[in-house]
């Protein structure tokens, strides 16, 4: 068995090799406020396995961001009282901070304080106008995402990370971003091109295959 297993390994491994897979190529794409993090293949780690994440916030400070792809079926009157009957979309947005929501949307300054980020999608704002909001259906659910906790990396640690090819950085469009779709990451890798294509084809266990 131990044999069987060693040989399956050492045959994956010359696969790896043969196509380059993970040699990530950037195309001088640098991550920035509004773009996104697409997770290689493998990774294992149990927030972003197979992740795409919205960077809300790259500076010499760190950096921030939300996973797009990790959504619950949890209502948000469960996890704020205040509000009433609202079929939101709420999601996993990282591992820092899972005791708070947060929000984009594409609202503008009817939220006040909210934070531009990219086109029309903003980045939190005031939470009581918000609630209000809210609750005199003045807001479509398709116009904002909620997160529990976010994604947050310390000065040079994403841009460590890139460099050890864990994250290929890429562009979406507002609407792929705000579209609600768990299937973005295998959706977005189809669009990167041939070298990208087969990476949606790996097993998340390479053992089961």
């Amino acid at each position: 068995m131990l044999f069987l297993q060693d040989s399956f390994l050492f045959s994956i491994s010359s696969i790896f090799m043969d196509t380059d897979l993970f040699n990530i190529k950037h195309e001088k794409v640098i991550p920035k406020q509004g773009l996104v993090l697409i997770s290689e293949p493998f990774s294992r780690d149990s927030y972003f396995k197979r992740s795409i994440v919205f960077l809300t916030e790259y500076n010499k400070k760190g950096s921030v961001g939300f996973i797009l792809n990790k959504q619950i079926d949890v209502q948000l009157s469960e996890i704020i009282g205040e509000v009433y009957d609202f079929n939101a979309t709420i999601s996993i947005g990282g591992p820092v901070n899972t005791d708070r929501i947060y929000y984009i949307h594409t609202l503008g300054n009817q939220i006040p304080n909210s934070v531009k980020i990219t086109g029309n999608i903003y980045w939190g704002g005031d939470f009581e106008v918000l609630k209000n909001l809210i609750n005199a259906s003045c807001i479509n659910s398709n116009e904002i995402l909620f997160f529990i906790g976010y994604s947050g990396w310390s000065p040079n640690q994403l841009d460590t990370e890139i460099s050890k090819n864990y994250w290929l950085v890429s562009n979406i469009s507002s609407d792929e971003i705000m579209n609600k779709n768990n299937n973005i990451w295998k959706k977005t890798i189809e669009k990167l091109g041939v070298k990208y294509k087969s990476w949606k084809n790996i097993p998340e266990d390479p053992q089961l295959n």
